[in-house]
């Protein structure tokens, strides 16, 4: 559900009045609230095939990266201004940074991606979001990697590269076939984990 909608680019004190109206929001317990290009986006809390999903990727990073990963499952990640919308403010549904870094330790509530890896998308109920805006949104960001789980075409997909507005790797595998992982991750993804 979306609760607030930007038709045209906001000039610099409307977007500093919509970050300052976002951070102020008091979303109801249990929903989960992101400021991504301009809109307020809204979500439910998560089915079970969702979380599955979840799980399933967390366990498979964490046993199989070559390099020792910290994981956070709904990290705040404050992303920087782009294409006239205002910073926004994501929840990926898996955050991945190298365990040495520690960076998830003093983190506020809303981080800076300096550190991050890899975010994972799970599809839900905003496909559209998080097959194009929000890899949209992470590019931009220059996350190195972005890894969109789509169970309604049971699909993994990952984006290398950042490049402007979007990745210019990518790497498509249905559920079932090993999806290759790049360093610091170095190991293939076993999809048949997500059927």
């Amino acid at each position: 559900m979306t609760v607030m909608a930007a038709e045209t680019p906001l000039p610099v004190q409307e977007d500093d009045l919509l970050e300052e109206a976002f951070r102020a929001l008091e979303t109801p317990e249990g929903l989960q609230a992101e400021l991504i290009e301009g809109d307020v986006v809204v979500t439910p809390p998560p089915s079970g095939d969702h979380e599955k999903h979840i799980s399933r990727l967390v366990k498979l990073v964490l046993k199989h990266s070559s390099t020792a990963m910290d994981f956070s499952g709904h990290k705040g990640l404050l992303l920087p201004r782009a294409g006239g919308c205002p910073r926004n403010y994501v929840i990926p549904d898996a955050t991945f940074v190298p365990e040495e870094l520690d960076a998830f330790a003093a983190a506020p509530p809303w981080m800076a991606p300096d550190d991050v890896t890899m975010v994972a998308e799970v599809t839900s109920s905003h496909p559209e979001t998080d097959r194009l805006v929000k890899r949209r949104c992470y590019a931009q960001a220059a996350i190195p990697l972005y890894l969109l789980l789509d169970r309604e075409q049971s699909l993994a997909t990952l984006y290398s590269q950042p490049k402007a507005a979007d990745y210019k790797g990518v790497i498509a595998v249905s559920y079932g076939r090993p999806l290759p992982l790049p360093e610091p991750f170095g190991f293939e993804l076993d999809t048949g984990e997500f059927l």
